[in-house]
């Protein structure tokens, strides 16, 4: 119970304000589809963060500190330009073509996660508790309660938010923090 409780805890102190509860917002105010998007979340979350304490451990010692740092830090400046391309969602509100609100939800959440501090917190609590069933199913519950206000939120503003000023300051955000994670600012790693 004791990995179930601090990895809840953890997680959802540590997604506040966090670059997934940006994208939970944006995606509710893009899509305007709260269920889907909650339940690409979750199950995003489940896959991440079982891998993250699965494997996650080896992949960080086998690359070192200063390589993940680089390829962390150029996935946020890559996410940044990528925020400031317009596509045709952002147009009319045509339904999503590829992948669906659901699919684009699980993909787009899978890859924030990687290298993000829950993840990085996933892969610490596996370490130390023995329970990663428990471990999983905590860092999973807190990263819903972090999210899941974030969607209901981003739902309900998103016939008031402009898309392009957002997309404008997330493209921001995520080239302010790879700029930090390259420069290493407050040594992430």
């Amino acid at each position: 119970m004791e990995a179930f409780l601090v990895s809840t805890g953890a997680v959802a102190l540590g997604e506040i304000g966090d670059k997934t509860q940006l994208l939970a917002l944006l995606l509710a105010a893009r899509f305007r589809r709260p269920l889907p998007i909650i339940l690409g979340i979750l199950v995003a979350t489940l896959v991440n963060h079982a891998l993250a304490g699965a494997v996650g451990t080896a992949i960080a010692a086998w690359l070192g500190p200063d390589t993940l740092r680089w390829i962390i830090g150029g996935s946020f400046l890559a996410m940044a330009a990528w925020m400031l391309i317009p596509d045709k969602i952002d147009e009319d509100e045509a339904t999503p073509q590829r992948f669906g609100v659901f699919g684009t939800t699980v993909i787009a959440f899978f890859l924030a996660e990687m290298g993000d501090k829950t993840q990085i917190a996933t892969v610490a609590l596996a370490a130390r508790y023995a329970d990663l069933g428990a471990v999983v199913a905590g860092t999973t519950l807190g990263m819903m309660l972090a999210n899941v206000p974030a969607v209901l939120l981003g739902h309900q503003a998103a016939t008031k938010l402009p898309i392009k000023l957002v997309h404008g300051i997330a493209a921001a955000i995520f080239a302010v923090l790879g700029l930090l994670t390259w420069f290493n600012v407050g040594h992430l790693f």
